[in-house]
């Protein structure tokens, strides 16, 4: 069992995203005020924080001192654990996988590794999810 360690959210695409302590998340839509929410495959996005295993050691300092490019930070869960097709529930809310990182991949900041080992997916359960909730996968 996993947790979120943070939640973050930007009313635009592209832009560094802010964290706030609780969101609400709207199924087939996405987080409430995050500018990613619509009718598509992408809604949310979440990163392991195990994931910044992978970054290279010369990067690290910059990924990790970024700001927040996910919705979701999450930790506890593995990384082989969170495939497409996955459902996770976060809080209240579920979310099923679709993507592992992106088409095409980004070289700097937090995009680096949220490019390459972000998980981003549709919420299939609408519900509330704050800082310090309970991360699971439940298929």
């Amino acid at each position: 069992m996993g947790k979120v360690l943070s939640i973050n959210i930007s009313k635009q695409r592209g832009v560094e995203k802010i964290p706030v302590k609780q969101v609400n998340v709207i199924k087939g839509w996405g987080l409430e005020g995050d500018g990613h929410g619509g009718d598509w495959d992408k809604q949310v996005s979440v990163l392991p924080i195990e994931a910044l295993a992978k970054v290279p050691k010369e990067m690290i300092e910059e990924v990790a001192s970024g700001g927040y490019t996910e919705n979701f930070t999450i930790s506890g869960i593995e990384l082989d654990n969170m495939s497409i097709g996955t459902i996770l529930k976060i809080g209240e809310a579920e979310i099923v996988i679709c993507h592992i990182g992106k088409e095409k991949f980004k070289e700097h900041n937090r995009h680096y590794i949220v490019s390459r080992e972000g998980r981003f997916g549709r919420v299939i359960k609408s519900g509330i999810v704050k800082v310090g909730d309970l991360v699971d996968i439940i298929k």
